[in-house]
């Protein structure tokens, strides 16, 4: 038995490996957002700088956290079995739900999931040891108030960082408006001077505090002269950043990659306990048990926990080389990343989020408490806050989301946030901050559109709802895993540890396969950084095409697929459709979207012309979906009741049709590269020979259905709708060819000889 113990505590350091990884991947956010999304370098340079600042301060960390030994349990009341299904769940539960959150890319607190997990488990085996008829109660079994810490924190930090991060951002634009580069002279050296000393007290506060150099007299030295540090850092950085601005030196980019380093430095000194505390302490508990626990796991109580803990430096360094081979590998971490970006980006873009009932309502409250405000502000005032908030002179890198005031904004506040918390002892989360900080200084750089806020807030209410879900999940996830642990012993372990690496491998595959999906549409990122008008709208008309194409060709394979399934009685095809159907009405959403962020980087002139076809060609694709998603639930609904299915006389006549449509959709697909005239006249012809062909049949049935054949009426009813459907389709299709062709040449006529379009009433 003892020897499956040491393989639970083998197994916990090899899921610890991949913890660090995860890990990573998910806080990876809180260093690398700012400077990624300014551009203050290049992606390579940036996490050269963040994987030095993880490597030190992994490398230099304690290692250990009080929380991982005896923060949320008392371990002199719990037995090396029952800490031993503790530590296991706990890992367990936390790789399952941080790879889940990096895979969907929502940051999450790694802080919060360790603590409700460990909560979690220990509340259930305390229940489990309660019933067993123990003296103790939860107030001797359990930590609470740590718990209850932390939740305070959650709310602290969330609602602190979002009103500071507003405000600052605020104040730091009207200093230097979006057009900072015509205010700097001096003002760059007092602001990067003080960015500077908040990046130094905020590296000595909280990310060099628990290193291993730090003894008792040095931290006592540093908070004694904290203001003289502090004076000292303001003056002499003061007249550096001035000195290196007059020498061409960009001074924002300067602080940017400072302010990455100190907190990806904090980030791996602290945090490093949330990955690598629980196998550890899983090593002490087996080593104390081994030498003093006479082969007792479920009498053998773990006193030893509450002692301090010393970590081999060894497995610090090894910690420190996963985390920045995570880091630098890593395509979860720029996932996680690119969520946070993408809300705070000043440029339109492809919105992450769809839009909720509480953003919309949010998002008028808003407009009319803005409007009130404009209408007290006198004239004069409101013109001047207009010129310093002028985002038409936005100054930024090429393909920045936002500007290197903002990224210095975002991690100089973030860092004195933290360093102020924790100064004051509240568990403040580097997740939270960082990224609430990022959400305020958008809202106050007018980032929040009329035309992207809905969006933008319902991400940021799904990012806090995920932080409170982690925290809900990992109490129910780990009580859940315990509980099946204690009562099913090593065997139900083992078959956890085998469901743990499953879902695992399983995750990786569906990130990649989600992953290369992605990366197919860099089309669309290559138009909205592309600044020359002409070619814009080609890449746009090869877009579009692409777009489009993909979309009929889905439609032309969904019609025949479910008028086969109806004909053939099959209600799996027609279910396996319903939900792809209503799946690709968000797709087309998104896509039209897409188009129209894109036909604003076109010139005006261009756009106007272009603008009513456009629009046209969208609105029928999205009606030919409706045509399939009404023909499908009927036919579904009929196969699903086990009706009749379509007598044979019908079959013969339904198959010509189906045939005509799908050819239709093939010769449309064939032209689309080169629409010329005379080909999309003949398939509008064409489209017309099959409506009369389809009015001719379903008139026809009518008139049999007159004579009175019962048995057969339902699925008759059934099938004339399925033809006014089709035929509502081939109508459909016949505006899109003229829509098509108008967007590719505006001088396109339906009619051979017809006058321009300039002179027609």
């Amino acid at each position: 038995m003892d020897i499956l113990f040491l393989c639970v505590v083998i197994f916990l350091f090899l899921l610890a490996t991949f913890d660090l990884s995860v890990g990573v991947s998910n806080d990876a956010v809180n260093f690398l957002t700012s400077a990624v999304g300014s551009k203050a370098a290049t992606f390579k340079r940036i996490i050269i700088i963040a994987s030095i600042g993880v490597f030190i301060g992994a490398a230099m960390s304690n290692g250990m956290m009080d929380i991982a030994r005896h923060g949320i349990f008392r371990p002199e009341h719990f037995s090396f079995y029952d800490l031993i299904c503790i530590f296991m769940a706990v890992m367990v539960t936390d790789i399952i739900l941080l790879d889940i959150f990096n895979s969907l890319g929502m940051p999450t607190s790694t802080t919060v999931s360790m603590v409700f997990e460990l909560l979690g488990a220990t509340f259930v085996v305390a229940l489990i040891k309660m019933a067993g008829g123990i003296d103790e109660g939860f107030n001797e079994l359990l930590n609470t108030e740590k718990a209850l810490s932390v939740i305070i924190g959650i709310f602290l930090s969330v609602a602190i960082a979002f009103v500071f991060g507003t405000l600052v951002q605020f104040l730091s634009r009207m200093v230097f408006s979006f057009n900072y580069k015509s205010h700097l002279k001096w003002k760059i050296g007092i602001f990067g001077g003080i960015c500077t000393t908040a990046i130094i007290y905020f590296l000595l506060i909280k990310g060099t505090k628990d290193l291993t150099f730090m003894t008792p007299e040095v931290k006592l030295w540093i908070k004694e002269n904290t203001l003289l540090i502090v004076g000292a850092c303001l003056a002499g950085f003061t007249l550096l950043m001035q000195l290196l601005h007059v020498l061409g030196v960009n001074v924002l980019k300067i602080i940017v990659l400072l302010g990455t380093f100190s907190l990806a430095m904090a980030f791996a000194g602290n945090d490093l306990v949330n990955f690598i505390g629980i196998p550890l302490s899983g090593l002490a508990s087996y080593q104390d048990y081994i030498a003093n626990g006479g082969g007792d796991m479920k009498g053998f109580m773990m006193d030893s926990l509450n002692g301090p803990a010393d970590t081999p430096i060894w497995y610090l360094i090894g910690a420190g080389v996963i985390m920045v081979t995570a880091l630098a590998t890593s395509k979860k971490a720029r996932n996680v990343t690119k969520t946070t970006i993408g809300l705070g980006s000043q440029q339109g873009g492809d919105e992450m989020f769809g839009s909720s009932r509480i953003a919309r309502r949010l998002v008028r409250w808003a407009l009319s408490i803005i409007g009130w405000v404009r209408r007290v502000t006198p004239p004069k005032v409101r013109a001047w806050f207009n010129k310093r908030f002028n985002t038409d002179e936005t100054i930024m890198e090429q393909g920045a989301a936002f500007d290197l005031i903002r990224g210095s904004i975002n991690l100089v506040l973030a860092g004195v946030l933290i360093a102020i918390g924790t100064s004051l002892k509240l568990p403040l989360s580097t997740t939270f901050v960082t990224f609430m900080v990022a959400m305020g200084t958008s809202l106050a750089d007018r980032a929040w559109g009329r035309e992207s806020a809905v969006f933008r807030i319902t991400g940021v209410i799904s990012v806090i709802g995920g932080w409170f879900l982690t925290a809900g999940v990992a109490f129910i996830g780990a009580g859940v895993i315990v509980f099946i642990m204690h009562l099913g012993g090593h065997w139900a372990m083992f078959a956890l540890a085998l469901l743990t690496i499953g879902l695992i491998i399983r995750s990786n595959r569906r990130f990649k396969a989600k992953s290369s999906e992605e990366s197919g549409d860099t089309l669309f990122q290559t138009i909205l950084s592309t600044n020359d008008k002409a070619q814009t709208w080609t890449l746009l008309m090869l877009y579009i095409k692409e777009q489009q194409a993909k979309f009929l060709t889905f439609a032309s394979e969904s019609y025949s697929a479910m008028t086969e399934a109806f004909i053939k009685d099959d209600n799996k095809i027609l279910g396996k459709l319903d939900k792809v159907l209503f799946e690709t009405k968000d797709t087309l959403k998104n896509t039209r979207r897409k188009e129209t962020l894109c036909l604003r980087q076109v010139s005006h002139e261009v756009a106007i012309e272009k603008s009513a076809w456009f629009h046209l060609a969208n609105n029928c694709c999205m009606e030919m979906l409706y045509n399939l998603r009404r023909i499908n639930e009927i036919c579904k609904e009929h196969v699903d009741n086990n009706f009749r299915p379509l007598p044979s006389q019908y079959v013969e006549g339904f198959m010509q049709i189906r045939t005509r449509v799908s050819i239709l959709f093939n010769d449309i697909l064939d032209i689309m590269d080169n629409p010329e005239p005379e080909l999309i006249r003949i398939l509008r012809r064409h489209c017309d020979e099959i409506k009369d062909t389809i009015s001719e049949t379903y008139h026809g049935l009518q008139d049999q259905l007159r004579e009175g054949d019962l048995k057969s009426m339902t699925v008759v009813y059934v099938y004339i709708n399925t033809l006014q459907e089709t035929q509502e389709m081939v109508s459909i299709l016949r505006k899109y060819l003229r829509a098509y062709a108008k967007l590719k040449d505006s001088q396109f006529s339906s009619y051979p000889h017809a006058v321009p379009s300039t002179q027609k009433a």
